[in-house]
This record gives C-alpha cells, structure tokens and sequence, in this order.
C-alpha cells in the first residue's frame, strides 16, 4: 500500500492558501448539511501534492474516517485506463484506430442502424460503414446505454436484461455478444453518445492481447505505475479500506445502496466502470497523463500517443452540444468540450461551464469523482466521494471554479 502525502506548501507551488481553504469548506458544508458522507480532495502543481484534505466518513454507520488510503469505486473513471490499455497494444502494432472493431469481435461484422418505429415495428437498415475501434473510444460507435428512457434502442438494452449495461451473471465477453445483437442508434462516427462502448473496448484489449483484462490492467498499467490498490476487486485485507457506497434518500440526505460486488474477482470484468482505486491510484494515473506518457523512469505510451488521447478527435473540431445526442451522465457540460481518446477536452474554455484552462482534461465516475489535468496551469486534481446522485451533481464545476481561484500565477 502507498499513501498520497502533501509534498510542498501551497504557496511554493502557486496556489492560494486562502482560497483552498474556501474549497475545503465549500464541500464540508455538503457533509455537515447530510449530502455527502466525506469525501478527498488533491491539487498537484508540476506533479507535487499542493493540498491533500480528508473529511467526514468513509462508512458513516460505522463511524470511519476518510484517509489517504480508503478504496474508493471510481466507475467510468475506470474508462481512461481501457483507452491506455488500448493504445498500448496500438503501439505494439498490434491494434490500429481504424480497425473494424468486427477484426477482434466477428459478432459485429454486420451491424443494423435505426430507422424508425418501436417495439416489435422498430426498423433497421445495414450500416454504411463498420464501427471502427477509434468510434469506441470516442463513444462514437452508435451503442447506447439502457438507463437513459428516451430512445427506441434504449428500449431494447433494457428487453435484453442490460439495464446496468452488463446481462446478470455473464461475462464481458457474453455481454458484449449481446451489444452486437442490437442495433445501432446512428451510422458510426456521426454522432457521440455516451454508452457501453468502452465494455467493447475493453473486449478488444481481452482478444488482441490474450489476457484477462484485470490481468492486463495489473500486468502492463497497475504494477508499472505502482498503481498499488487498483483493480477489480478487493483482497481481504482491504476490505476495511473500502468506502461504503450511497445514494439520494427519499426524504432528503443520503442512504447506503448496493455498490459493485467487489469481494472477489467479478465474473464480468467492467472496462467502462469495474475499478477501485485509492487517491495515490488515481494520482499515479493522472500524473502518466500529465507527464505525457511517463512517471519515474517507466515510460508506458510515447508522448504523441497521449497528446492524440488527450486531444480533441471529434469531427471538425466540433464540441459535444454541436456533435451530441445528450450529455454525459457522469461527465462534464457539453458547451466548449470536446472528447479525445477517453477523456473530455476543453476546446473553448471561454463557453464552458466551469473555469478551465485550454486542453484540461479527465473524467469523472457516477458515484461523484471526477480527475482533471489543466496543462495551462499545470494542475492534476482529483475529487473522491461514494454518492451515486438521482440527477447530475452541481458539485464539479463548483469545483473547478473553486480551484481555479486558487491559482496565483
């Protein structure tokens, strides 16, 4: 086990002490008022810890404290380390961007889109062009998720047993058999819509390399990164670490509800959302982004490999209002921000929602974390709580409003 620390003063690394403190209380006002259980928050500068707060309960039932190495699931934050899996094996030549994903996964050799109708009138027609592997990565590739309730395909993830994106009991393979069965929203790479398609990702990486992919993950991203308490599940050992998972209450406050199945390997091992991490984790994660590929003398990706995954690749520049068929439910607003390899990018930091230097880049998990890497100011922050909200939650760009005031030069 390793622990993020606090490795330089705030004022040394160009941060405001006074205005980190404004952050810290912020959120400590969602714990006092009953919406959030405890939560952590990191600012790096130039990759040292600026500001490390631990607050209020990881387990409130039980009375335990947030600390530096409680396990938190970090959900779709699970789905930029498929996309560096991925991108390892594209530099080993081993996997290309614009493969069709039906070289790796036969099964979605001839894929349908929608045309019209419902229900058993619901009309297809065979797509123009095969779902490339870049059209994964850039949720570009037509597929949905069950839960959103306003399109006719939607409709079917949920006939077909997918409403947490996984059929009970299967595997990912037998899952994603199931994803190719069903049609198409729209033709790839015409439009983004946030949905199962890092599972088929991470499929990919399963077929392409030969390995599980927990064991890909630990063999090729965790152990090299030192990446200590990562993974699909947790050891005995750890289990006292593990934050207990909540969400909104009738009545109002919060109310603990069943989290991932995380004691024991999982049968159906999530690319889009099956991680637990700790914030050391997460930070030795982010930093090999910020650093372009490298952290202390390991090199996973070359420097061009993360810059193309941390730059905008939707058609034409276009941003995710323009290019998109709704928000993402765990991610950033759409105005301003585009989506690269992974990961959202800001494009425009004068439309987006929350302060933002040009090219900042992350992503954020649905029971309220999120990570972000600001190569304008050079910042790495990570936000960790276990809240899984109704709606979308107004915390993030209270956040990054919050650290951007902080920052001096």
């Amino acid at each position: 086990m390793a622990l993020l620390r606090q490795e330089v003063d705030p004022g040394e690394a160009g941060l405001d002490v006074k205005a980190l403190d404004r952050l810290d209380q912020h959120v400590a006002h969602y714990v006092d008022e009953g919406r959030l259980p405890g939560f952590l928050v990191a600012v790096s500068r130039g990759g040292r810890v600026a500001h490390l707060t631990a607050h209020g309960h990881r387990d409130l039932a039980a009375g335990l404290p947030v600390e530096a190495d409680t396990l938190w699931r970090i959900y779709s934050m699970t789905k930029p380390v498929t996309s560096v899996a991925a991108l390892l094996l594209v530099e080993e030549g081993r996997l290309s961007l614009d493969d069709p994903v039906a070289r790796h996964l036969p099964a979605f050799a001839d894929p349908q889109v929608y045309v019209g109708g419902f229900g058993a009138d619901l009309r297809t027609r065979p797509a123009d062009g095969p779902i490339l592997v870049r059209h994964l990565m850039t949720h570009t590739a037509g597929l949905t998720f069950a839960f959103y309730h306003n399109h006719p395909v939607d409709a079917l993830y949920r006939e077909a047993g997918l409403e947490s994106a996984v059929v009970p009991g299967s595997t990912l393979a037998e899952t994603v058999d199931v994803y190719a069965r069903l049609p198409l929203q729209y033709e790839p790479g015409t439009e983004w819509n946030y949905s199962v398609a890092t599972n088929v990702l991470g499929r990919v990486v399963e077929v392409v390399s030969g390995q599980p992919l927990d064991t890909f993950f630990a063999e090729r991203i965790f152990g090299p990164l030192g990446m200590t308490d990562a993974g699909f599940c947790v050891a005995p050992e750890q289990r006292h670490r593990l934050a207990e998972l909540y969400g909104d209450a009738e009545g109002g406050g919060i109310e603990p509800i069943p989290g991932l199945p995380l004691h024991g390997r999982p049968r159906f091992l999530s690319g889009s959302g099956g991680m637990v991490a700790s914030a050391h984790d997460v930070h030795r994660f982010a930093e090999l982004l910020r650093r372009r590929g490298e952290l202390d003398g390991t090199r996973l990706l070359a420097p061009r490999t993360v810059d193309l995954m941390t730059s905008n690749q939707l058609p034409g520049g276009a941003d995710l209002r323009s290019f998109g068929s709704r928000p993402a439910h765990d991610g950033p607003g759409n105005d301003g921000v585009g989506f690269g390899l992974g990961v959202s990018v800001v494009i425009d930091p004068e439309r987006t929602e929350a302060p933002a230097g040009l090219g900042t880049y992350g992503w954020s998990g649905v029971a309220t974390t999120t990570f972000w890497v600001d190569p304008v100011h050079d910042l790495t922050v990570q936000f960790m709580t276990q809240v899984r909200p109704k709606g979308s939650h107004a915390l993030y760009p209270e956040l990054k409003r919050l650290v951007h005031e902080a920052v001096l030069d």
